[in-house]
């Protein structure tokens, strides 16, 4: 087994570890224990484990609709390319150490061959490759300069992108992180560029390694919008990192204006901080709304996109409500809850900022007729995958039903606002 030989932690001839220990995380932990520790709680580090993941890969690769490495191209790269597996499927008797995007993987990427699907090369020699134009020498591997992984170079937003990117095989463009950023002012060069490891892997002074000197060091837990569903390390950790992001990706300003039995409610949003659409990824399984509250005397007496925990969005029979998220079709028109069968996509997301001179803020409006409001309450809620999307794989026998519960609902903090008094706006 492949794991014995990592276990042994096999060295070269000069007593440097070889490249199969290098594959092993935990290789990392003595030179760089606090990326090793924020890694564990990323979804990086467990694209392989998680269980939302292994129902949606094991539909589709029964479905036969897409090549039997699909998901595991990007989501367990070390694992396929090394053979220990070819679909995904037995992924459970994989080695540990090889499942999910590993230290190795990234640090080890010399090319990106296209922009979609895990179009990139692995070296797999023991070169460890970063963003540093001077690494010092050590004795645990050999160190080496790649744009890859510089944040400050175009191509580490490429590398990024050749994964988070997802065609389908009839063409469909199902997600769409690198595009949507390659469109907005951040790709441009210039004042305002920001590659994807801005956000995701914000820099602090520190030592990379014992004995180094003073560099910017990364954190590696690289926050998005999925999360653990089982205890996974970090997970508090991981959820607050995901809120911090979310309470400052949008501005939002909600007017009101009473008139003579009626209420004219609008709400403005514009994404101002994120370098892509929102909700970006698997916008299609996301489920994003705004929520409206409108109370006379303090009773309620208009709501729209109202819903309590555990109930789904897709439940809920309500003309009025405002949803956010991009929509997946299949054939027959039905709303498609695994990728293999998406032929259609409605794009309902809020887009990036373009230029500062584009707007790109969208605003809705409701009128409530027969109802003169005094207070009026919205938010934009977000749920990183759908309920209907747990149900639809819970009931295929692919998803623990217990699970379902762990799916948290999550507030974006600038777009919780509360109008009253006389007509105007609050932001």
């Amino acid at each position: 087994m492949r794991g014995a030989v990592l276990a042994l932690l096999a060295l070269t001839s000069c007593g440097r570890p070889s490249p199969e220990a290098q594959l092993d995380p935990e290789a990392c932990v003595s030179c760089h224990p606090a990326h090793v520790q924020s890694w564990r709680g990323s979804m990086h580090a467990h694209a392989a484990d998680d269980p939302l993941f292994v129902a949606m890969n094991a539909a589709a690769v029964q479905s036969g609709q897409v090549e039997p490495d699909f998901c595991v191209s990007c989501h367990a790269p070390v694992a396929l390319r090394l053979g220990e597996t070819t679909d995904g499927t037995d992924l459970d008797e994989v080695d540990p150490s090889l499942r999910g995007v590993t230290c190795a993987f990234c640090h080890q990427l010399d090319g990106v061959e296209g922009d979609a699907n895990g179009e990139v090369s692995w070296a797999h020699d023991g070169v460890m490759r970063g963003g540093i134009a001077d690494p010092m020498r050590s004795v645990q591997h050999r160190s080496a300069y790649s744009p890859l992984l510089d944040r400050n170079a175009t191509e580490s937003s490429d590398a990024c992108g050749a994964c988070h990117d997802v065609r389908l095989p009839d063409g469909l463009h199902l997600e769409r992180t690198y595009a949507e950023w390659d469109a907005t002012i951040f790709a441009t060069d210039g004042a305002a560029r920001q590659s994807c490891a801005h956000c995701h892997l914000p820099g602090r002074p520190g030592v990379v390694a014992p004995g180094g000197p003073e560099r910017v060091v990364h954190d590696h837990a690289m926050p998005g919008v999925d999360v653990a569903l089982v205890d996974w390390p970090e997970r508090d950790a991981q959820r607050a990192a995901i809120q911090d992001l979310l309470d400052r990706t949008l501005t939002a300003e909600l007017c009101v204006s009473p008139a003579a039995g009626a209420t004219e409610i609008s709400l403005t949003l514009e994404n101002v901080a994120a370098g892509h659409d929102v909700p970006s990824g698997a916008s299609h399984d996301r489920r994003m709304w705004v929520e409206v509250r409108g109370r006379r005397g303090g009773e309620v007496v208009y709501d729209s996109g109202v819903i309590a925990d555990g109930e789904r969005l897709d439940a809920l029979v309500d003309p009025d409500l405002v949803a956010l998220h991009d929509v997946a079709t299949t054939r027959d028109g039905s709303v498609s809850h695994s990728i293999f069968d998406a032929v259609d996509l409605e794009e309902r997301a809020l887009v990036g900022a373009p230029d500062p001179l584009v707007p790109h803020a969208r605003t809705t409006r409701w009128n409530v007729a027969g109802a003169v409001l005094d207070q009026v309450d919205v938010r934009v809620r977000l749920r990183p995958v759908g309920l209907d999307v747990l149900d639809h794989h819970i009931d295929a026998g692919r998803l623990d039903a217990d699970l379902r519960a762990e799916m948290p609902t999550f507030d974006l903090g600038s777009t919780v606002l509360s109008w009253s008094g006389p007509a105007g706006c609050v932001r």
